[in-house]
């Protein structure tokens, strides 16, 4: 059973049982009457739980959203209003409980941190989380501030703990996921390397047999025309009979060969296929033509990696849950449109990917216009010419592009 679970998810049933064993102390305190005096009365009991109670399904529920597929969706605003509620839930159950139980869940927040903040702001949110529970122990527990902090310390260590190991589980799902895309990679590019040595085969076959058998058999008809010239009677007869089927031969290795030269293409659907059924956490809609061929095996691989690069930056920078990518040849140029659902920015930061994609394709007299906002993802426009002649127009301009997106 536990070995069809990820870490993720490990930690995420882990938090629930936790949170599900803090209901039975909870439930002690509840009934446990406040006043001495009071005795069984069940109207005061009720006055003093609920608010607890309230705290603890707000942890619950909170919880149990924030963990739902940790590291495999986008984090939106409303999680991290989510993380306050969580955080305020669980100083409030020891508030209204007056006991340490908030500390013990501030424990299973801890699991949550890595996965929406960055590491040094997680450790100073746990630490100021543990230390808002200090007056509980001041007033509810006798303690003095000396004790109180050193309890809320110990806690503060207790989720150290959970969030290191959190830290590591995240670590450990975001390098199963470049496994899988550099996989992805790997198995594109193999499928390129494929169609490259079959197209290669093919050329050369057609090669040999138009300069060996087409020579030779040329030659030969020649010779049987000029034989017939020569012989008289029923060896004529045989003589022409022959020239007729060298000549017919002749036809279909030329046949054949034309054959191989139309076929000698490369299929960019079996390259790209595995790209777009092999990205972790992004869903990739792949629009291919019909028949996708490219002649040219070195405009085929820029292809190739300027759609990894754009599946990278959706799934590291953008920040996307899907992805378009809509292949077009027309005008005697590959057209790329990709567009995603990611965060957007207000202007493009040009890396090293980026830069490397718009040197790649000008290299073959191509172009890559970017259009973003943010918050209305990134739009990105490529044109890759399939030979070194002017283009007749020039295509549309990426912010028309990011407007039929939207």
């Amino acid at each position: 059973m536990f070995a069809r679970l990820d870490h993720s998810q490990l930690l995420r049933y882990a938090g629930l049982l936790t949170w599900a064993v803090i209901a039975m102390p909870l439930v002690l305190l509840s009934l446990a009457p406040t006043d001495p005096g009071a005795g069984d009365d069940v109207a005061a009991v009720v006055d003093v739980s609920w608010p607890a109670w309230a705290a603890y399904a707000a942890f619950g529920l909170c919880y149990a959203w924030l963990t739902r597929g940790l590291g495999g969706r986008r984090v939106a605003a409303l999680d991290y209003l989510l993380l306050v509620v969580l955080t305020g839930s669980a100083v409030a159950i020891s508030y209204y409980s007056d006991s340490g139980l908030g500390s013990v869940l501030l424990m299973v927040a801890a699991c949550v941190l890595p996965w929406l903040l960055p590491w040094p702001m997680g450790v100073a949110w746990l630490v100021l989380s543990e230390l808002l529970v200090v007056p509980v122990y001041v007033r509810g527990l006798g303690f003095s501030w000396f004790e109180a902090v050193m309890q809320s310390l110990l806690y503060v260590g207790f989720s150290g703990f959970v969030f290191v190991t959190s830290l590591v589980a995240r670590q450990q799902a975001q390098a199963r996921d470049d496994q899988h895309r550099l996989n992805a990679e790997l198995r594109a590019t193999r499928a390129l390397l494929a169609e490259s040595a079959r197209v290669n085969e093919r050329t050369r076959i057609s090669r040999e047999l138009h300069d060996l058998l087409g020579h030779h058999l040329t030659a030969l008809s020649l010779n049987l025309e000029v034989a017939g010239h020569l012989v008289q009677g029923t060896a004529q007869e045989h003589v022409n009979q022959a020239h007729t089927l060298a000549r017919l031969l002749l036809s279909d290795v030329r046949e054949a060969v034309s054959r191989l030269r139309t076929d000698d293409a490369i299929d960019m659907g079996a390259t790209l296929r595995p790209l777009a059924e092999n990205a972790a956490g992004l869903r990739i809609v792949l629009d291919l033509p019909e028949r996708f061929l490219l002649d040219d095996a070195e405009r085929a691989h820029v292809l190739l990696r300027c759609t990894q690069e754009i599946i990278t930056n959706a799934q590291r920078h953008a920040q996307a849950a899907e992805l378009c990518l809509r292949y077009r040849v027309e005008d005697r140029a590959v057209r790329l449109l990709a567009s995603d659902d990611g965060r957007g920015a207000d202007a493009p930061a040009a890396g090293n990917g980026l830069r490397g994609m718009r040197e790649r394709v000008a290299a073959y007299g191509g172009s890559v216009e970017i259009a973003t906002r943010p918050g209305a993802g990134f739009a990105l426009d490529l044109s890759l010419p399939l030979d070194d002649r002017p283009r007749a127009a020039a295509a549309p301009p990426a912010h028309a592009l990011a407007g039929e997106e939207e």
